[in-house]
């Protein structure tokens, strides 16, 4: 599957996606760690990571479909 490819690439090469995901990965430990924090959710951290990770992928996915 070229899009599995692709993500992992882009979250390695990608500065933007990996300073994303960095975030997410802190917020993942912070809301694991004290569960009582039932605010937060990491919704908006995943959100931000998917699209920029999404968007990194775009560029190149459809060239591989053909």
């Amino acid at each position: 599957d070229p899009q599995g490819v692709l993500r992992d690439e882009c979250i390695e090469k990608n500065a933007k996606c990996q300073e994303l995901k960095d975030i997410l990965d802190k917020c993942n430990e912070r809301v694991a760690v004290n569960p009582a924090i039932e605010e937060e959710t990491c919704e908006e951290e995943l959100i931000d990571f998917v699209h920029c990770v999404d968007h990194c992928v775009s560029k190149s996915l459809f060239s591989k479909l053909v």
